[in-house]
C-alpha cells in the first residue's frame, strides 16, 4: 500500500511519514499531494496569529479540547522558531500541547519557519493540505507571531484569529503589521489583566473605521477560563462563511496568493541556483563602492535574465 492510499485510510504513521516529505518539499512531496489533493477541502481551516508573548500556544491547546468535545477530529500545525543554529524547529509548542497529543483524534506537528516572512513555514500550507487528506475536519495553524506585514496564514485559514494581549501596546503594534486587515475575529487573551477594557475599546474604536461585510467580534479569554468565547465567535464566522458562497470565494482567493508566492519562490530558487558569478560580481562592485547595492541587485538581475 503506498504512503497515500495509507494516509487516506487515516493511518497516522502514514501521515507523520508523508508530513516528513512534504516539510523537504521535493518531488516526493509533490507526488503526494497530487495523489491525495482530490480528497483535500473538507476540513475547516482556522488561524491563530499575534505577537510573541500573547498566549497563543496555550489558546490553541484549549481550543482542541472544546472542539473534541464537539466531536471533531483536530489536526494542529504549531510553526516554531527556527533555531539559529540548526535551522531545525524548537518544538515547544509541541510540548505545550502534549496531553493533546495523546488523543487518538488529534495530530499535532511541529514545523520549522526556516527564517519565513509570514510567520508560516513554506511547508504549513502543504501539511494542513495533508492532514485535511487524512480526514481531519478541523484544522488549526499557530504562526511564530512574527508580525511581519506578508501574513500568509490569511490564505490558508478560513478564519483567522489574531490574539492580543494588554500589555505592551499590542493593538498598535498589531495594526502596523497588518494583523487587524486580515483578522476575522479578535481575542484579547490574559484578559484579566490590567489594560483589558483600553485594549478592547482600542479595537473597537479601529474597527469603526474599518469597511468590511464581516466585521470581527472582540472576545476575551483568560487563563482561569476556557476559551467558549473564542469557539463560539469561530461557529459564527463559519456559519457566515457558508451563506452566499463565502467560503469558496476566500478559498479560490488563498489558492491564488499561494500559486503566486510558491511560483515566485520556485522561479526564483531555479534562477538564482544557477547564478554564482553574477552575485559574485554584484558583492564585489558594492564592496568597492562602484555600485550601490540596488543599483548591483538590477545589474545582476540583467545578466542572469535578460
Amino acid at each position: 500500500m503506498s504512503v497515500a492510499d495509507a494516509i487516506l485510510r487515516g493511518d497516522r504513521q502514514a501521515l507523520a511519514r508523508g508530513l516528513s516529505q512534504v516539510e523537504a518539499l521535493g518531488a516526493e512531496a509533490v507526488a503526494l499531494l497530487d495523489a491525495v489533493w482530490s480528497r483535500t477541502g473538507r476540513a475547516r481551516r482556522v488561524g491563530i496569529t499575534g505577537p510573541p508573548g500573547a498566549g497563543k500556544s496555550t489558546l490553541v491547546a484549549r481550543l482542541v479540547r472544546l472542539f473534541r468535545e464537539a466531536d471533531r477530529k483536530v489536526g494542529v500545525v504549531a510553526v516554531d522558531p527556527s533555531s539559529a543554529f540548526t535551522g531545525g524547529a524548537l518544538l515547544g509548542d509541541r510540548h505545550r500541547m502534549s496531553r493533546e497529543a495523546f488523543d487518538e483524534q488529534v495530530f499535532v506537528r511541529s514545523l520549522a519557519s526556516r527564517g519565513s516572512l509570514g510567520g508560516l513555514s513554506r511547508a504549513a500550507p502543504a501539511a494542513l493540505d495533508l492532514m485535511d487528506a487524512a480526514g481531519f475536519d478541523l484544522l488549526l495553524v499557530e504562526t511564530v507571531g512574527v508580525g511581519q506585514v506578508e501574513i500568509e496564514v490569511a490564505a490558508t485559514a478560513d478564519s483567522v484569529v489574531v490574539v492580543l494581549s494588554p500589555e505592551s501596546g499590542d493593538a498598535v503594534q498589531a495594526m502596523k503589521a497588518g494583523l487587524l486587515e486580515i483578522a476575522d475575529v479578535l481575542c484579547i487573551n490574559k484578559s484579566d489583566r490590567e489594560g483589558a477594557d483600553a485594549l478592547a475599546a482600542s479595537l473597537e474604536s479601529m474597527l469603526d473605521r474599518r469597511e468590511a461585510p464581516w466585521r470581527p467580534p472582540v472576545v476575551r479569554t483568560n487563563a482561569l477560563e476556557s476559551a467558549a468565547a473564542l469557539h463560539e465567535a469561530l461557529a459564527a464566522h463559519a456559519a457566515y462563511l457558508d451563506e452566499n458562497g463565502h467560503l469558496e470565494e476566500r478559498r479560490n482567493e488563498g489558492f491564488t496568493r499561494r500559486l503566486r508566492n510558491l511560483v515566485a519562490d520556485l522561479v526564483a530558487e531555479a534562477v538564482l541556483g544557477g547564478a554564482g558569478p553574477e552575485i559574485d560580481q554584484a558583492v564585489a562592485d558594492v564592496s568597492a563602492g562602484r555600485r550601490s547595492i540596488l543599483g548591483a541587485a538590477r545589474r545582476a538581475a540583467e545578466a542572469i535574465v535578460p
